[in-house]
């Protein structure tokens, strides 16, 4: 009689939840490509940079309405860049008419808030020529 192959069937098994895990990943990684294309669109913003890195937080900072410097503070200056990038994050909110929370949750549950952002009403309020940027 043919006993059952339990090596096989644990690697078989093993490897499908990794199917699973690398289609929810994808999944996931498209969703958010399709909520900062859509993001930066509301914001009169080419939506192909939301993809392109560097580029992407070029135009946040501008979204947001703060100097370019911040740019260089949040990819070369370790510890501030945590700082800048949820002060951003918070101000990217305030934009679009939420809350510091939901700047919160753009970097904790971003694969939650940026869709949010992107296909709710939320309507970009671009910052003011006289408004301080800093």
């Amino acid at each position: 009689m043919n006993e059952p192959n339990y090596d096989a069937i644990g690697g078989a098994a093993a490897g499908g939840a990794m199917m699973g895990m690398i289609i929810l990943y994808l999944a996931l990684c498209l969703i958010m490509a399709i909520s900062g294309w859509k993001v930066f669109s509301k914001a009169g913003k080419p939506g192909i940079a939301s993809i392109i890195p560097i580029w992407n937080i070029v135009v946040m900072v501008e979204m947001a309405g703060k100097p370019v410097s911040w740019v260089l503070l949040i990819l070369l200056v370790p510890c501030a860049n945590i700082y800048f990038a949820i002060m951003l994050m918070i101000e990217l909110a305030k934009r679009f008419g939420k809350s510091s929370g939901f700047g919160i949750g753009l970097i904790l549950l971003p694969f939650i808030f940026w869709p949010m952002l992107a296909f709710g009403s939320a309507q970009y309020q671009a910052p003011s020529p006289t408004e301080p940027s800093a």
